[in-house]
């Protein structure tokens, strides 16, 4: 194999870039050509396939720097479609025309879906990248929990629902540990914690903080390094009840509350909160609120106003409980030392797996005591469920103490193997030197994009 295709798909993670590093600088070991495809799945789609060579020369181009945070190629949230074979077909021959060999797609398990009939057509692997960590299994059966359910409301007609587990969860039996973007997404949250924290000491207030992840309480669990007061995750349906006891019993105590919710949270039905609530601006307009608002809505209600009056702290419950969403800043900027490392060792990892003939296979990043941290190769069949589809991982109950509502003591046990030397000094003395340089003040944004775009290249059209 001599030239390689890369690609970034789904939204971007802090550690995209060191992922393309990893994989380039083992392509120029290995003697191998690695092209870029600008903006992810969609490049296929364009005729004219705008790309990038990587590596003229087997040398890296001076554009990548694996410590800068989004992607140099871009990235779109386009896929492709399995049942449209003339579409499969034509992005077959369009790669065979640039001479691409095989193919590496950066992404989550959307990605990992798509590129199920590409691995049809030409060698393909992933490269695992998500803030979520909700790549991969809790245990090798787990794919085998899954079952269809009837259901005239859903697209296709049916949906998806976990059976009772019958697997003993451990944690060395996790099928990709931690996903590059996750450390440095827990990183911003914790931090935006701390700093929410000193103004609802200050102002005696209930705060309320929103952490991405879908689906997935991992970035809300890893968050618990913040020292919020509470956590609650989208695995465990919420006990509103509980909650406003605990709200208050820590109020009493301290005299200020820190709250932090995952943006899937769901209430004992199993609703969204996010979803439920609607709300409307100031100009009459109705607005879908987020769960922290929602969240915030049902605290007003259940705590009221006479609860603050009494302390003399507000005069009203609206006054004393705010929201805040630490938002896109989880998923942007330079990816802290364990994001950088790791991701560049999976994407090396890809380029190996191409060159040893694997197909549809994911390079991901394991853990045992023993061993420490070490990547592997893993089949993308053995996480399909019985209908071939592969889906979002959730974090295991047993990695959060619902009474408690924070991480339980196999959660923390989780947790300190990827926190614990995730930062290193060159992160702490990249902000001292260039955060306030005086040239920030003169010198406006150069992005990354006007370099590469000068290094375009197209798909020559067809003759006449």
């Amino acid at each position: 194999m001599k030239r390689i295709g890369i690609l970034t798909a789904g939204g971007d993670t802090p550690a995209l870039n060191a992922t393309i590093a990893g994989a380039v600088t083992r392509a120029n070991q290995l003697k191998v050509e690695i092209v870029g495809l600008i903006k992810g799945f969609n490049s296929l789609f364009n005729p004219r396939v705008p790309h990038v060579l990587l590596n003229p020369l087997y040398q890296e181009i001076p554009e990548l720097d694996p410590a800068k945070g989004g992607t140099l190629i871009g990235s779109s949230r386009d896929y492709v479609d399995p049942e449209k074979k003339d579409d499969l077909d034509m992005i077959a021959s369009r790669l065979a025309k640039l001479g691409i060999e095989g193919l590496i797609c950066v992404g989550g398990d959307g990605t990992l879906n798509g590129l199920q009939p590409l691995a049809e057509r030409l060698p393909t692997v992933l490269a695992p990248k998500t803030i979520d960590n909700d790549l991969g299994l809790n245990y090798p059966s787990e794919p085998d929990e899954f079952v269809r359910v009837n259901d005239t409301s859903a697209k296709g007609g049916y949906h998806y629902k976990r059976a009772e587990s019958r697997a003993v969860f451990q944690l060395d039996q996790i099928v990709n540990y931690a996903t590059p973007g996750y450390a440095t997404s827990v990183f911003v949250s914790a931090q935006g914690v701390g700093r929410i924290r000193t103004t609802a000491e200050s102002h005696r207030r209930i705060a309320i903080i929103e952490v991405m992840g879908r689906h997935s309480g991992y970035i809300a669990l890893g968050t618990a390094y913040g020292r919020p007061d509470i956590l609650l995750v989208p695995e465990q349906p919420l006990d509103l009840e509980h909650l406003v006891e605990r709200v208050k019993h820590t109020y009493d105590l301290q005299k200020n509350v820190v709250i932090v919710c995952g943006e899937g949270i769901v209430d004992s039905q199993g609703r969204e909160l996010g979803a439920e609530l609607k709300s409307s601006d100031p100009a009459g307009n109705i607005q879908l609120s987020g769960a922290a608002e929602a969240l915030r809505s049902k605290l007003i209600q259940m705590i009221g106003d006479n609860y603050f009056k009494l302390y003399r702290r507000s005069e009203t419950a609206r006054e004393a409980i705010f929201t805040r969403k630490v938002g896109h800043t989880q998923r942007g900027g330079r990816p802290i030392l364990f994001d950088r490392f790791y991701a560049a060792q999976l994407g090396a990892k890809s380029v190996e797996m191409l060159i040893e003939g694997r197909n549809n296979a994911i390079s991901i990043l394991q853990y045992n005591e023993t061993k420490g941290f070490h990547v592997e190769g893993y089949d993308a069949n053995r996480l399909r469920d019985r209908w071939g589809l592969i889906h979002a991982r959730s974090m295991h109950p047993s990695l959060y103490d619902a009474k408690l509502m924070r991480p339980s003591k196999l959660g923390i046990e989780y947790l300190l193997p990827i926190f614990t030397d995730a930062i290193g000094d060159d992160d702490l003395e990249h902000t001292r030197q260039t955060l306030f340089a005086a040239g920030n003040l003169t010198q406006p944004y150069h992005s990354i994009n006007t370099d590469v775009n000068k290094r375009i290249r197209y798909l020559a059209p067809a003759a006449a």
